[in-house]
């Protein structure tokens, strides 16, 4: 499913992380917030934690997208409707969280030919080793990275008194950078997508 040509293209960010006192969610609210006052998107978030997906638990290949649960259906939906991804991401033991692993297995073709920014954060490594296992993984999915990242060092030192994150120049620098970049490539994928969808129409 691609937007219509009149539209804004639409971005789901998409926050990963689901432990208790995390700091994923204000990131997460932060970038989207970011994103909306960047202007090339219509923002929608996804919470996973809300979500609540079970680990896979589906019959069938997701190439196939013939789904049994609901709960699939909903997260297809939600996927194939948007045209472009910001994953925030925390690092786990130089790794992306399962849950996000998960979450991206469920499904497949809704997934290509759309870019996808990276949003991590942690300590010193700033998230950085979790981005670079996770890149491999979007490019299995068809997916397109944008090289352009936010990587938010010692994030704990960035939360004011009620959570929310006060980014520093060079980070919210580093996000403008992303959403232009994501844009670029949202706007050099649609024809594609446009094409695939006009092939599966008649077939």
């Amino acid at each position: 499913m691609t937007a219509p040509a009149d539209s804004l293209p639409t971005l789901l960010v998409v926050v990963a992380s689901t432990r208790p006192g995390r700091v994923g969610i204000h990131v997460g609210e932060w970038i989207r917030e970011h994103a909306e006052a960047h202007g090339s998107f219509d923002v929608r978030f996804v919470d996973l934690a809300e979500l609540a997906l079970p680990f896979m638990d589906e019959p069938r290949h997701p190439k196939l997208r013939q789904y049994e649960h609901q709960h699939t259906k909903d997260w297809s939906a939600v996927v194939d409707g948007a045209d472009a991804f910001l994953f925030v991401t925390p690092e786990y033991n130089h790794g992306y969280n399962a849950v996000l692993k998960n979450a991206l297995d469920f499904l497949h073709q809704e997934w290509a030919d759309k870019p996808a920014g990276l949003v991590s954060y942690g300590g010193v490594a700033a998230g950085t080793r979790a981005v670079q296992q996770l890149k491999p993984v979007l490019a299995a999915l068809r997916m397109v990275p944008a090289v352009e990242a936010v990587t938010i060092p010692f994030v704990a030192n960035l939360l004011g008194e009620e959570g929310s994150l006060q980014p520093t120049d060079t980070v919210s620098a580093s996000a403008t950078a992303m959403l232009d970049e994501l844009a670029r490539l949202t706007r050099l994928l649609l024809p594609a997508r446009r094409g695939a969808d006009l092939a599966l129409a008649r077939s």
